[in-house]
């Protein structure tokens, strides 16, 4: 009965556009066409008039049609088979893209309703509008052009050839006829290249004939994408079109620089983001250049956009951007999607894809991109007082951007800024997990953030100075803490500690530090006290719970603790002793030892306690008194030295193995003992004490606690061979051999052998190295730093009250020893000990060619990431600016993580600088 039917079944009339689309991945007149017609014999490149071309722009009906049926690998091969059919393929889409512009019936005016289903199917499968067409090129351009960026080596001649090359033509000029329009610029910067125009007046017109050079490809892309980007009844609303002009130059959306709503329209957003995905797409030549070469070798697509393009183009795009971006509230209750949005779990029942959310994110990465851009001329200018800053030649956007000034913009910025904070911290804090969906462009909010507390001075003051500031705070650090767990975003913890240090240089923010949060803060992050409480708790926290995973964000975070130092006042005990356990976790000798920058971390938690008691001793009793009780912690650090290091971590290394073996029922072992009374003298002392010697010696070896003896060697470090013990006498000197007992020398020949022994095992440690990166401390590297260490404040203070404090418990019963302390140490004085405060210079943010770099990858990471889904715009591209290793769940966590572990290491390690930046390198963790 059957038997009839055809094997292949294809819907009715064509009505689904299936067959076309079909044909065109399989047939040899569709994609294979573009890398094999030149392969056979007799046949020629496919012309430019060929009908070949026309599917291109007329066949797919949505971006999926377009990176679903056009692969990597089919553009890839037709670069190596056919070069030519690939740069016809450019030229052609680009050419039909400038015309379809000019042409009348574009754009096509929209169906005010569909009257049936099938209709509706129709309409959007097969109908060949202008509009269609236009959207058709820019997403073929979308798939073509990354894989154009990838070529490497001499190959990189056919971009140039095919995007960059300019042609002269002849053009006829008449002189009277008025140019189609004119726009006065005051700036140098502003001049366009090309002919200019005849200012002569002759009484009758006369054509001649002249030479002129037209742009390139690639300028009258970019030149024609800003114009796509505010074509009236495309991407802004028709009825703001004035007379037969499509083009208008309007800012989208109410915000900075206009007062206009024009309402939403999802098919206006959707155009927009699908011609600024084209212009991220050109900007992205940067990540297919290797780290060491994005400063000197420039994107041209990028240096074309911020520096060439019409002061009232950026001045439009730029406030575009920002007020999109910012006007990212939830939609209304009125809307299907508003009322969603407040349901619980409501993303993951309504999984559609949000065009608005879709435009606020590529608002954000556009913006991301265009600000952070310093490469090769982009670079800020230095200044006579050795600043940096932006200019209108080296990048626009960021100049204009640094000028902006009226505090109603300041407002509207900080206003949006808080309220995606704000929705981002109530994903966090909720009672029902996973209930609310996190804010999927928070990264390039704090980022936008950042740079408009870097580059606007103005606004940095404005920001600080608001009752918000200290919200700020708290929603950064907050953030902070729910993502330092997540490998994938080490990198936006960096960025969020570098935005706090930046934030701590100024005093207008350290003052109000004393001030309480009034935000709901996460029950598990909520500390009682003051802003500066908070502060404290969370630097503790981030460097306590990440067990060195984030070492290279700690430097921002503790020189933002030293800077803001000076202006506590009232700490609480929970602050209190948060900061000496920060000051003894850096006290470690495997800290210390393990890295050459981190001694300069202990260096900065103690100047946190000397500020504190330089400036505000009386207000800060509980601190004061828990540096008392870990008295024992710094008066250690003013006598540490190498050897004694080496003792300590030897000791935590058989503490360790001697716990790995519970059958042990001698406890801790000799050599453990032999370690430990490097520590405790008055131990080693009473252990080797002979009851039956007629006088009392003790062991000779190395004190760890003294400086070496002019005959070492600190070039060589400390040497450990001459570390044999030697009986002496307390007052002749050493007891000579023969007067000692059998069991005297026996004791003694046992004692030089396990000493002998623990040497040679101290001496394997510090060759071996020690900690992750096997770092090799020698003597002479732990005295450059330790004898620099600022100890004399905090020891003054320990001499000073500590005997007091002693004298007070003596006196008192213990139930009431903490509350008299407390009040003796409030109403303590020094002045006439302590030295007089210095003047307070904080230690400010500043960047460097590694921070630029790493800053640039962590932007166009994200940007990568995002583009994975749905279209994966850059996927199956060889980019370099970061490594890219494919997961088998392609989903957003693994790449995430894949592009973070990618974007370090490019650079290598190195130490960290005093401004917590400036000379950074590139860390592992974006």
């Amino acid at each position: 009965m059957f038997s009839r039917l055809p094997s292949k079944l294809s819907a009715p009339f064509g009505i689904l556009g299936d067959e076309p689309k079909l044909a065109f991945r399989s047939q040899p007149g569709g994609i294979a066409k573009l890398a094999s017609s030149r392969a056979r014999k007799f046949h020629s490149d496919i012309p430019p008039t060929d009908s070949y071309w026309d599917q291109y722009i007329t066949l797919f009906d949505s971006a999926s049609d377009v990176f679903s049926l056009i692969t990597p690998n089919d553009i890839r091969r037709a670069l190596h088979e056919a070069p030519e059919n690939v740069a016809t393929l450019i030229r052609v889409i680009c050419s039909r893209l400038f015309n379809l512009i000019s042409d009348h019936t574009f754009p096509t005016p929209t169906t005010a309703s569909v009257t049936s289903l099938a209709t509706f199917i129709k309409a959007s499968t097969s109908e060949n509008t202008t509009t269609k067409q236009v959207l058709n090129c820019v997403r073929v351009l979308q798939r073509v052009l990354p894989v154009v960026f990838e070529i490497d080596g001499e190959t990189t001649r056919f971009e140039l050839e095919v995007l960059w090359k300019r042609e002269e033509v002849e053009d006829t000029l008449v002189n009277d006829e008025p140019l189609q329009f004119v726009i006065e610029d005051d700036d140098e910067d502003s001049e366009e290249e090309g002919v200019e125009p005849s200012t002569h007046a002759t009484p009758e017109p006369k054509e001649t004939k002249a030479k002129k050079t037209i742009p390139s490809l690639a300028e009258r892309l970019l030149s024609c994408l800003m114009d796509l980007l505010f074509c009236c009844g495309f991407t802004i609303p028709l009825k703001v079109q004035v007379d037969h002009y499509k083009i208008n130059h309007v800012i989208w959306e109410k915000g900075i620089g206009s007062t206009t709503d024009f309402g939403p329209s999802q098919g206006l957003e959707s155009n927009k983001t699908e011609v600024l995905r084209l212009l991220l797409v050109l900007l992205s030549r940067q990540i297919y250049t290797s780290p060491s070469q994005l400063l000197t070798k420039p994107s041209i697509y990028t240096l074309q956009l911020i520096q060439k393009t019409q002061r009232r183009d950026v001045l439009t795009l730029l406030c575009s951007l920002l007020n999109t971006a910012m006007n990212s509230s939830p939609a209304p209750l009125t809307t299907i999607g508003g009322v969603a949005g407040r349901l619980p779990y409501n993303h993951l029942v309504f999984k559609g894809e949000d065009p608005r959310e879709g435009l606020v994110i590529t608002c954000l990465q556009v913006l991301c991109v265009l600000l952070d851009c310093q490469s090769g001329s982009a670079r800020d200018a230095i200044l006579a007082n050795g600043e940096s800053a932006p200019t209108i030649k080296t990048n626009a956007f960021r100049y204009y951007l640094a000028k902006l000034h009226r505090q109603q913009d300041f407002t509207f910025i900080l206003d949006g800024v808080v309220n995606i904070l704000e929705l981002q911290m109530a994903s966090l804090n909720n009672y029902l997990p996973g209930a609310r969906k996190s804010v999927p462009y928070i990264v390039e909010t704090i980022i936008i953030f950042w740079k408009m507390i870097e580059l606007n001075k103005k606004f940095r003051t404005f920001v600080l100075d608001s009752d918000k500031s200290m919200d700020v705070l708290a929603y950064l650090l907050c953030y902070n803490l729910e993502v330092k767990d997540k490998p994938q975003q080490h990198g936006l913890c960096r960025s969020l500690s570098y935005i706090i240090q930046t934030f701590s240089a100024e005093k207008a923010f350290a003052t109000k530090l004393n001030t309480p949060i009034k935000i709901q803060v996460p029950p598990k992050w909520h500390v009682p006290g003051t802003a500066a409480d908070f502060l404290i708790n969370s630097v503790y926290s981030m460097v306590a719970t990440t067990s060195g995973t984030l070492n290279s964000l700690y430097p921002a975070l503790v020189i933002a603790l030293s800077n803001c130092a000076p202006y506590f006042k009232n700490l609480s005990v929970s602050a209190s002793t948060r900061l000496v356990q920060l000051v003894t976790a850096f006290s470690n000798a495997t800290f210390l030892l393990s890295d050459e920058g981190n001694p300069r971390l202990l260096f900065f938690m103690l100047e946190v306690f000397n500020s504190v008691i330089l400036h505000n001793l009386a207000e800060n009793p509980n601190l004061i008194y828990g540096t008392l009780r870990a008295h024992k912690t710094f008066e250690d650090l003013g006598t540490f030295t190498l050897a004694r290091g080496l003792r300590e971590i030897r000791r935590v290394q058989l503490a360790k193995e001697e716990q790995g073996r519970k059958g042990d029922t001698k406890g801790k072992g000799r050599a453990l003992e032999d370690l430990e009374s490097g520590e405790e003298p008055s131990t080693e002392k009473a252990r080797l004490l002979e009851s039956e010697a007629s006088s009392r010696w003790e062991s000779s070896e190395v004190n760890p606690d003294l400086p070496l003896s002019p005959g070492d060697s600190p070039q060589q470090g400390l040497s450990l061979d001459d570390e044999a013990p030697r009986p002496v006498s307390p007052t002749t000197g050493p007891i000579p051999e023969d007067r000692l007992s059998e069991k005297a020398r026996g004791k003694m020949r046992e004692r030089s052998s396990m000493s002998a022994e623990m040497t040679r095992s101290l001496e394997r440690i510090a060759l071996a190295g020690i900690g992750r990166n096997r770092f090799v401390p020698t003597q002479e590297w732990v005295t450059s730093w330790q004898q620099g260490l600022p100890l004399d404040p905090v020891m003054l203070v320990i001499s000073e009250l500590l005997p007091k404090v002693h004298d007070l418990q003596a006196s008192l019963n213990k139930a009431n020893t903490t509350p008299a302390i407390i009040d003796l140490l409030a109403s303590a004085s020094l002045s006439h000990v302590l030295p007089r405060p210095p003047g307070i210079t904080p230690r400010r943010f500043a960047w460097s060619d590694a921070s630029i770099i790493w800053l640039a990858s962590l932007v166009w990471g994200e940007v990568y990431v995002r583009g994975t889904t749905p279209l994966g715009v850059w996927n199956g591209t060889n980019v370099r600016l970061f490594y890219v290793k494919h997961s088998q769940v392609q989903g957003r966590g693994q790449i995430t993580e894949t592009v973070t572990n990618a974007i370090g290491g490019l650079l290598g390690r190195g130490g960290q600088g005093a401004n917590g930046g400036g000379t950074e390198s590139h860390q592992s963790n974006r």
